[in-house]
């Protein structure tokens, strides 16, 4: 990447930090910098996952997320599966000790 680039991406994250919803037509106007190129530029920041949200290209609207959260949920849900991947493990374990105690009980 040049320092160009680098540059103009944290501009553009720097200018968008505080705002939850943005017109990209007024973040193109503070750069200084026509709006197809901020446009572009904020795509390829999102999709490089640098910054999370989403260009409403409709409304020409950058929808900003809290990227934190969303990490939480997805990293907490993970563990939830791995904890309950373990307890199965244990029952599936206790239920064949017992399915063998009740066999060697009718054997002969």
């Amino acid at each position: 990447k040049s320092l160009y680039d680098n540059l103009l991406e944290k501009n553009l994250v720097r200018i968008i930090e505080p705002y939850s919803r943005v017109q990209i037509a007024h973040v193109a106007e503070t750069i200084n910098l026509p709006y197809d190129i901020v446009e572009k530029k904020l795509s390829q920041i999102i999709l490089d996952k640098k910054f999370s949200g989403i260009l409403d290209q409709g409304s020409g609207v950058l929808i900003v997320y809290d990227g934190s959260e969303s990490d939480q949920t997805y990293t907490h849900a993970l563990d939830t599966i791995n904890h309950m991947g373990k307890v199965v493990d244990v029952l599936f374990k206790k239920a064949q000790k017992l399915s063998l105690k009740s066999l060697s009980k009718f054997s002969p």
